[in-house]
């Protein structure tokens, strides 16, 4: 990967927001700095703001995740805003295409629609979600994909004749598949269609992953060449040090995750030592075996590395940092040493 003529790494970045509610604070307090954040990657040249469905989390305020990006796109000026992703099977397609038919025509040319198999959620919320599990856990997304993309397409074969999505019929809205397996990596080959992995919580699968993706891929009228944006976590501080003890909130949170767990995100500790044993240690440490965390330095020796391994077209960045200051600070250090801004 070429750096840049100013100096930067060159790559394009973008930011994955879940919205996090912290501890002592609110949902409002969350999309309140949802917002502030995404106006802040705008100004700083971060070229995508998606957004998560997550449902029954206490720590997330994104569930609702079509609202949350027509409050963020109203709130800023160029930059693309969209899902990352929006859980198809817990959805009708004829509603995901109103939705996202409504949010192009406020805001064209700008929004972006990621998709995934995933509940977002346990099984019980899963339930409630889709009123019935008959789904085969998100085995049945191509058949979604299609009707979904039918809906935007006049000229593909109608899911329910005489059933139309207006808002949404003839808009050209990109649709990204995302994934933390080889499922989606398959489809978005087969189907021509961007791909995003989750390698900010399944590294392990991520180069697997890339390589069905590709290996699949079938050019299309929407890309005639594979094209790959790779999740990360990212927490950058003036010091390492910093960074890395701003980096224990989101350590508790793949703790609790892995305890069966969920909560608000937790303020920082000077240490994790008494709080997890050596297995959990290692098993959260392998979920993030792709996270940067440190100083520019820090970012100017592994994010070059993992684009020579992985060849990614796109980065987009998740930070689960208590204090908002410092979550800005991080994405500020990122887009001026990767971007050069």
């Amino acid at each position: 990967m070429k750096g840049s003529s100013d100096g930067g790494i060159g790559v394009a970045l973008s930011v994955l927001d879940l919205a996090p509610i912290v501890a002592g604070g609110t949902a409002a307090d969350a999309l309140r700095n949802t917002l502030d954040l995404a106006r802040h990657a705008e100004q700083w040249g971060y070229r995508r703001y998606w957004l998560a469905e997550h449902h029954n989390m206490p720590g997330i305020a994104s569930s609702a995740t079509s609202i949350v990006i027509g409050h963020v796109a109203a709130g800023t000026k160029t930059i693309r805003v969209g899902s990352g992703g929006i859980m198809l099977p817990n959805h009708a397609p004829l509603v995901i295409a109103e939705q996202f038919g409504t949010l192009e025509s406020l805001y064209p040319g700008r929004i972006d629609l990621g998709i995934g198999r995933a509940p977002g959620s346990d099984m019980r919320t899963a339930r409630a979600l889709r009123r019935t599990l008959g789904g085969g856990g998100g085995d049945d997304l191509p058949e979604l994909l299609a009707e979904l993309r039918a809906y935007f397409d006049p000229s593909m074969e109608p899911f329910v004749p005489g059933v139309r999505a207006i808002p949404g019929e003839g808009l050209q809205i990109p649709i990204w598949l995302l994934g933390s397996s080889g499922f989606s990596a398959q489809l978005a080959g087969r189907l021509g269609l961007p791909f995003a992995f989750a390698s900010h919580f399944a590294p392990e699968y991520l180069l697997p992953a890339l390589e069905l993706y590709r290996g699949s891929f079938q050019p299309s009228a929407v890309l005639q060449k594979p094209h790959v944006m790779v999740g990360m976590n990212a927490i950058i501080a003036d010091t390492a040090a910093e960074a890395r003890r701003l980096a224990t909130s989101g350590q508790q949170q793949f703790l609790n995750i892995i305890r069966g767990r969920t909560g608000q995100l937790q303020p920082p500790v000077d240490s994790m030592d008494g709080l997890w044993s050596e297995q959990e240690r290692e098993a959260v440490e392998r979920m993030q075996r792709y996270a940067i965390v440190g100083d520019r330095d820090t970012i100017r020796e592994r994010l070059p590395a993992v684009l020579a391994e992985t060849q990614a077209d796109e980065v987009i960045f998740a930070a689960q940092v208590y204090d908002h200051a410092a979550r800005l600070r991080s994405y500020q250090l990122l887009a001026e040493t990767v971007m050069g801004n």
